[in-house]
């Protein structure tokens, strides 16, 4: 397995988009893991996450050719346009998702912790590692209330709706947070 770090994904998904199937291999060998442990964080089911995982796949290599680089990264775009099809099985499966009041999730530790288990070598252990570091030390800049919302929204897979009524504050309050949060997380990580 690639590194993340060293890894075209722009370059595999203009790839995706000429019809070439060995960049589709290349990219699930990349991120089929990673993937499947988000999208098993929102659906708590492993069958079903491996089914949205393996449509995310079919609906990369259909639109690939509708990323834009203009308007984000290519791993983001990826990452998603797979949450989102998470959330939609999740919204079918009309499955409710509980979450513990005082939950705060110490992001880096349970990332590193998925990763060391897919990791072929100490060295991407050691770069996932620093990269998650790095995560962390932004998320800490952020207040506890807007970091917790963050993390609702790309750990545990809630909406903007279901972070608003579980923290009991406005929706819009809810998305301009995340809004500002991601922002400012873009800005910490550069």
């Amino acid at each position: 397995m690639v590194s993340s770090i060293g890894f075209d994904y722009e370059g595999v998904l203009q790839q995706c988009a000429q019809g070439d199937r060995h960049a589709l291999r290349q990219l699930y060998e990349q991120e089929a893991s990673r993937l499947l442990t988000v999208v098993t964080r929102i659906l708590k089911n492993r069958p079903l996450s491996e089914d949205v995982v393996h449509d995310a796949f079919i609906k990369i290599w259909k639109n690939a050719d509708a990323y834009q680089e203009t308007l984000g990264s290519a791993r983001g775009w990826i990452y998603t346009l797979t949450r989102n099809l998470a959330l939609n099985a999740l919204k079918h499966t009309n499955r409710q998702v509980l979450a513990e009041p005082d939950f705060l999730l110490d992001l880096c530790d349970n990332q590193v912790l998925a990763s060391a288990g897919q990791a072929d070598d100490m060295s991407e252990l050691a770069e996932d590692h620093l990269a998650q570091a790095s995560l962390q030390t932004c998320l800490e800049y952020l207040e506890p209330e807007r970091k917790l919302c963050v993390l609702h929204a790309y750990v545990d897979g809630y909406t903007q709706d279901e972070i608003a009524k579980l923290i009991d504050k406005p929706l819009g309050t809810v998305k301009s947070w995340i809004k500002r949060s991601l922002n400012a997380l873009k800005e910490c990580l550069k």
